[in-house]
């Protein structure tokens, strides 16, 4: 599928790239892989609503997990090429349900319900908890989760939850800065050095960012080269 048209800000903000710290940056041949990979078929394969109904594990996978409204969906679209793939909805916490994607027969990219919209019911929002905690405390062929945060707020109380609870399950993830398209220059330069900061702070976390615009391109060819580089990793075990 072709990449997102760029647009006019590739870079994140001044003297920031797609990737901090710039020394983290992939380099041409895994721009490459990544843009091969996701060049491939992408089609759901199911949907859970229920901890029973989660499928049997079987190709390594990528969780992507953030706060309802983040642009999860959207980057997930942006990734694979595709206008529809994940659903996309101003309405946050319409995700309901854990969705599977075969990426290539490579990667299962595995898209997790919104956490933190507090005007759902009090019973739903625990039942995606309960449901997003199963998933993610019994799934051997997880390899790491993708955790989100919009970069025009940075880091809230919900996102710290999500974190402690992934460090104390000893679950490798990574942090993906979205819609840094719409944020100034000099406040993203403080939004990245702030969650940069926090990473130090959870021992579970990769240590780089993400900066990514589902809307303009930006960070979008090196996330892809990242999870073709997991991709691979995981092939060689």
């Amino acid at each position: 599928m072709a990449d997102p048209a760029p647009g006019p800000r590739q870079r994140a903000g001044e003297g920031i790239g797609p990737v901090y710290p710039p020394d983290l940056a992939p380099d041409p041949t895994q721009i490459e892989e990544g843009r091969k990979l996701f060049a491939g078929a992408c089609e759901f394969r199911a949907g859970a609503a229920r901890a029973d109904a989660i499928p049997a594990a079987g190709l390594p996978e990528l969780a992507f997990a953030g706060r309802s409204n983040v642009g999860k969906s959207s980057l997930i679209n942006a990734l694979t090429g595709r206008k529809a793939l994940a659903r996309v909805s101003n309405t946050p916490g319409r995700t309901q349900q854990i969705n599977f994607f075969d990426l290539a027969a490579r990667l299962m990219l595995v898209d997790l319900p919104g956490y933190g919209y507090a005007a759902a019911q009090k019973r739903a929002i625990a039942n995606w908890t309960k449901l997003i905690e199963h998933y993610l405390k019994g799934r051997a062929g997880l390899r790491r989760v993708l955790v989100l945060i919009d970069a025009r707020h940075g880091i809230k109380p919900p996102d710290r939850r999500v974190l402690a609870f992934l460090d104390e399950a000893a679950l490798s993830y990574a942090i993906a800065l979205t819609k840094c398209d719409q944020v100034e220059d000099e406040a993203l330069a403080r939004i990245v050095a702030d969650t940069f900061a926090a990473l130090a702070r959870h021992p579970a976390a990769y240590p780089g960012l993400y900066l990514t615009s589902a809307r303009s391109g930006g960070g979008i060819a090196e996330l892809r080269a990242a999870v073709a580089s997991l991709g691979a990793a995981s092939a060689e075990r």
